[in-house]
């Protein structure tokens, strides 16, 4: 007997909404036992006060993945309902429910593959499982392997579920027929909508001019100023930064004032020092947000022009911090316990990641789109080139700022930088990203541990595929730019916010310690329109510089209240002034190997942390440990060939000087042999000894 309108509904919903229900309920579970949260965590008295909150996103993420479950198990439950019809067998529940599930375990499993080989860091980000226990699967996938099993899969997939949709048609249920061949169109809507770019055409752009140009500011989180070639790195791994800084301005010693990101990209866009605008570290609370110095966002748009800013998982800050950008195309801010706990525990989160990490999980979910550690380099990338041909179209300058986090820990990267540069033999634990930094209490740990416990050989070849990765990058924004006809009318800068550290003083990370350069100086480059380029300039200059430089260029003057100087004369080949550089460490999650004994110490993070508006869920520095925090920061100061360091004791300080040019890395203490000059720097650092 021909089954109704009515009853083809119930068999084909009901059964994969039976089977989604049934997978989301044992995720769910899972879940829940093997409890994680993403980010840093904190006293229980912290956690408690969130509990409800914490359920509530849980079931949120259940909603979502339910959804998703739903998805395939119904696209699983037609593709039955065709075969069955197709071979005369009647379309039962139980038939329905069992094709819905391994339709989603089945397209769950293809997911997976995917990102194994095309984006690892995704699993690695949420796994709780040895990522080593997939190494012989991903030594047999390859792009053109899973294009020809997708297109496969598409094939043996669509072809039974339209000639089922049809069926019913041919037996006079036209109804019914329009019932299925909807679904299906929803369905392929749906796939359509998750795996759209983009568009960005190349028009004719009408922006900016040669005397007032539109500003490209391309940053990259923890970019190492010596890893340019044209900072003399071997490897050549960036041969479109190279040929910017070839037609350009080379600044070859440009210093942050502290190398962790809110810090440094507040006293780029601001040109003023952290001592100035306040913020000192990562960990701010809300009042703390609203900038008591005027931006470089707000300044343009005061003369005309239009502002943007865009980045991946990294570039919170600059929609945290009141910049004034007209447009903002960022992830909330990060170091919020709200925010942490919309992204749920690994199971849950890893299983949505697996099918938004795309446009629709980002206008949806973007708490799970802009996860920690996984990058969206090609996805930035794609959407930096659309809004630069949106702002084309319109007469006005603009100001654009693009920030990736593609060379950021763990280093994590797509396909197929990750594997470009390491030993093809490799198997530990770091083959597609720095190990053991998922887990919150493993990163803090981390901090302390010596360089022996760390795979550093791979390490720096999964950073040199990233490097690689983030110049491809910008030689694809500075090919549009040209096609866009914006090239001739838009200067254009490569920064970063700050450098890494592997263990050159007996430590890794960002903002750790002053005795290397390797945090503190970052890669600036500048291309003018209106200059030939072809410039390196050897002297000292500072990124609260950039600000200054950059409206002087557009024919404004900088404000009073900017610490920096404009350096635009150089931009012309000119020598920079003589500047003093500043640098003070970030806080410290835990102690440190080569920490000196009796240095000012404070609790590690987890008993630094807390949360003074429970509404925001905003994560802050406790005020009782505010003012030594900021006592406890390591200094530098640098004139010229001479950089003198300062590191606070329970009972004095050290202080060591320096000769970059003899000594590069900073191994030899000159302070006995020069100690006019240790007077004359101590003197300059003074003020900032706050």
């Amino acid at each position: 007997m021909t089954p109704t309108l009515a009853q083809l509904a119930a068999t084909v919903h009901g059964g994969a909404l039976l089977a989604a229900l049934a997978f989301t309920l044992a995720l769910t579970l899972k879940s829940v036992r093997d409890y994680t949260t993403a980010g840093p965590m904190l006293p229980d008295e912290v956690v408690r006060r969130f509990r409800g909150y914490a359920v509530w996103a849980l079931a949120r993420l259940a909603v979502w993945a339910l959804l998703v479950a739903g998805y395939w198990a119904l696209a699983g439950a037609l593709w039955w309902q065709g075969v069955a019809t197709l071979l005369g067998h009647q379309t039962t529940m139980a038939g329905v429910a069992l094709a819905a599930a391994l339709a989603i375990a089945g397209a769950t499993l293809w997911r997976f593959v995917h990102a194994l080989l095309h984006n690892p860091g995704l699993i690695v980000a949420s796994s709780h499982y040895r990522i080593s226990r997939f190494y012989p699967l991903w030594a047999r996938l390859s792009p053109a392997r899973l294009r020809r099993i997708e297109q496969g899969l598409l094939v043996a997939g669509l072809v039974p579920m339209l000639l089922g949709a049809l069926a019913p048609a041919r037996t006079g249920d036209r109804a019914g027929s329009l019932l299925l061949l909807a679904t299906l169109a929803l369905l392929l809507g749906l796939a359509a909508l998750a795996s759209q770019r983009p568009r960005a055409p190349a028009r004719q752009g009408r922006a900016g001019s040669r005397e007032r140009p539109n500003l490209l500011l391309i940053g990259c989180d923890t970019l190492r100023a010596d890893w340019l070639g044209c900072a003399g790195h071997p490897r050549g791994l960036t041969p479109n930064i190279d040929a910017l800084a070839a037609a350009g301005t080379q600044f070859a010693h440009c210093y942050v004032p502290c190398g962790r990101t809110a810090p440094s990209l507040i006293s780029l866009l601001t040109g003023t020092w952290p001592q100035t605008h306040g913020i000192r570290d990562n960990f701010v609370a809300d009042a703390a947000t609203r900038l008591r110095v005027p931006s470089l966002p707000r300044l343009l748009g005061a003369a005309g022009y239009r502002s943007e800013a865009i980045s991946d998982w990294c570039g919170a800050d600059l929609g945290k911090f009141d910049f004034g950008f007209d447009r903002l195309d960022l992830p909330d801010d990060s170091w919020n316990l709200r925010y942490l706990l919309r992204q749920g525990p690994k199971d849950l989160r890893l299983f949505l990641s697996l099918f938004l990490h795309n446009r629709l999980g980002k206008r949806l979910l973007p708490e799970v789109y802009y996860l920690g550690g996984v990058p969206s380099t090609s996805a930035l990338g794609a959407e930096v080139r659309a809004r630069l041909s949106r702002l084309a179209e319109d007469e006005r300058p603009f100001l654009l700022n693009a920030f990736f986090s593609t060379t950021h820990p763990p280093f994590a990267c797509e396909h197929p930088y990750y594997a470009r540069y390491a030993e093809p033999g490799y198997s530990g634990p770091s083959k597609f990203a720095m190990a053991r930094l998922t887990d919150p209490f493993e990163i803090i740990r981390r901090q302390g541990e010596p360089r022996r416990e760390f795979d550093l050989d791979q390490i720096l070849r999964l950073y040199d595929g990233c490097v690689k990765r983030f110049d491809d990058e910008v030689g694809a924004i500075l090919e549009h730019l040209e096609h866009c006809g914006l090239a001739d009318r838009t200067l254009v800068a490569i920064y970063s916010d700050h450098g890494m550290e592997f263990f050159e003083h007996d430590t890794w990370g960002q903002g750790n310690s002053v005795l290397s350069d390797h945090s503190a100086r970052i890669p600036l480059i500048v291309r003018d329109p209106l200059e030939r380029g072809g410039h390196r300039i050897e002297g000292i200059v500072r990124s609260v510089d950039l600000a200054p430089t950059l409206l002087e260029r557009c024919g404004l003057r900088p404000p009073p209240a900017m610490d920096g100087v404009s350096l635009a004369a150089c931009l012309g080949g000119a020598p920079a002034p003589a500047l003093t550089a500043y640098t003070e460490s970030g806080i410290w999650l835990t102690d440190l190997p080569g920490m000196p004994e009796g240095h000012l110490r404070y609790p590690d993070l987890l008993g630094l942390l807390d949360v003074p508006d429970h509404r925001s869920g905003t994560l802050a520095i406790r005020p009782e440990y505010a003012d030594l925090v900021v006592r406890a920061k390591d200094r530098m100061v640098r004139e010229g060939r001479w950089k003198l360091t300062y590191q606070p004791l329970v009972a004095g300080a050290i202080w060591q000087l320096f000769d970059l040019e003899r000594d590069p890395d900073c191994r030899h203490d000159r302070a006995a042999a020069h100690p006019e000059v240790v007077a004359r720097l101590r003197a300059r650092l003074q003020p900032w000894l706050h």
